[in-house]
């Protein structure tokens, strides 16, 4: 079989966590060769590149970084426009600004072209698929999904279910919420590359009556995800045994209706109890760093080694949250995360970041083989690094010694600049200026 397009570079993935022996998987002079249906045929050294694959053009990176795609494991659609507002805390924030952008979304049109400019941005920063928040609004839902499709991304999203403490313009309720969720999962769950998660805003926007919806909707859909916040600030956390005075912490709150299992994505987690981490555990949850949106909304600093905590280890994703999270770069947020950890006393390396923004993000989301990955039967989701698109990158590049220094320049450094091509199912979709 003859390859559709070779790419030939300094390649990077991972067949595992980088913290065992044999998972990084990297080549000086690397290649990819990309089968016509937008599928890896082979990667390896450039000099055993089979015969048959000699016929495929050939695209030449020298000095670059060939990789998979970055996956951003949370993030929302319907705020990408209010990137950057201040507020003195996550409560704030959402009833001052998130709240009332998202009532925009109830127009189609409006959301049609928002869900367009929103891919356009993610991938020009190197994310090739994502987990999406949408609006409370079905019809938003469907154009995100209408727009990913066109783009032959693999994105997974669905409706907000939120039917309390929030404006009558953002709230629906369990059962319009239910009977809407219902419909989207038919419509679009499986089809192509897109998937449906059951969104829950968090717990204190949904009835009881919801949560249960939800949770009767989980139990009859379960390889859909479940997408949800949790323990992101202290605010938060209060005003959940507020309003389930019964539940013994945040989590018990998910747990008691059936909203725990393994396709359950829940993002922040920063105050986490040691008896929620067991129950996460348990249930084979996922949870989600979200760096530079607790850094700005000064919700706390996660600690990543008591979640993965070796006698009962969750499983973390990391996403950008915007638009909490002030940038759409996982480069960028690769850069928080470490700052975070260097202030908790842990380290996190250059090769374990990228790790949970491919790979790792890949596993928690269950697409494993699927994406995150440069090895054979996967798409064809690549970016393509340059790790001296600045003047400062490349000054710093000088000192590099192996391609984990690179790497750490990179994600501490590093933003859409160091983007210079995206391949979505082998196809070009963004190329630097």
């Amino acid at each position: 079989m003859t390859a559709a397009r070779i790419l030939r570079g300094r390649t990077l993935g991972f067949r595992d966590d980088p913290r065992l022996d044999g998972a990084v998987v990297t080549e000086a002079d690397g290649a990819v060769a990309i089968g016509t249906d937008g599928r890896i045929l082979w990667s390896g050294p450039f000099a055993d590149l089979p015969e048959s694959f000699l016929g495929g053009s050939v695209e030449h990176f020298p000095g670059k970084i060939i990789m998979p795609g970055f996956i951003d494991a949370h993030v929302h659609f319907p705020q990408h426009r209010m990137i950057a507002a201040p507020a003195k805390d996550l409560l704030e924030w959402l009833n001052r600004f998130a709240f009332e952008e998202e009532a925009q979304y109830s127009s189609e049109a409006f959301a049609a072209a928002a869900a367009e400019r929103f891919l356009d941005k993610l991938i020009s920063h190197g994310t090739t698929s994502a987990l999406a928040f949408s609006s409370v609004h079905k019809g938003a839902a469907d154009c995100l999904f209408k727009a990913a499709q066109g783009r032959g991304m693999c994105l997974t999203t669905g409706k907000t279910l939120m039917d309390r403490n929030a404006p009558d313009a953002v709230l629906d309720t369990a059962e319009d919420g239910a009977r809407d969720s219902a419909d989207l999962i038919g419509k679009w769950h499986g089809v192509d590359r897109l998937r449906y998660a059951i969104t829950v805003r968090f717990a204190v926007t949904s009835t009881e009556a919801q949560l249960q919806a939800a949770g009767a909707l989980y139990g009859d859909n379960p390889d859909c995800l479940m997408h949800s916040h949790i323990s992101e600030s202290a605010g938060e956390i209060e005003f959940v045994k507020q309003q389930f005075p019964w539940s013994r912490d945040y989590t018990d709150v998910y747990d008691r209706f059936g909203l725990l299992g393994g396709n359950t994505v829940l993002a922040h987690g920063i105050h986490l109890s040691e008896r929620e981490c067991q129950v996460l555990h348990d249930a084979s949850a996922i949870v989600v760093h979200c760096p530079t949106s607790n850094n700005f909304l000064g919700s706390g600093l996660f600690d990543i080694d008591h979640l993965r905590a070796p006698e009962r280890p969750v499983h973390v994703g990391l996403a950008t949250d915007v638009a909490g999270g002030t940038s759409y770069s996982m480069l960028q947020t690769l850069g928080e995360a470490y700052k975070v950890a260097m202030l908790k006393g842990r380290k996190l390396t250059a090769l374990d970041g990228f790790y949970l923004a491919t790979l790792g993000n890949a596993r928690g989301l269950g697409l494993d083989g699927e994406i995150g990955t440069l090895e054979a039967g996967a798409w064809a989701d690549i970016v393509v690094l340059d790790p001296q698109a600045t003047d400062v990158l490349a000054a710093r590049d000088e000192l590099s010694e192996n391609l984990e220094d690179t790497l750490f320049a990179l994600m501490m450094l590093g933003d859409d600049r160091a983007v210079r091509k995206v391949y979505i199912r082998g196809e070009m979709v963004h190329e630097k200026d």
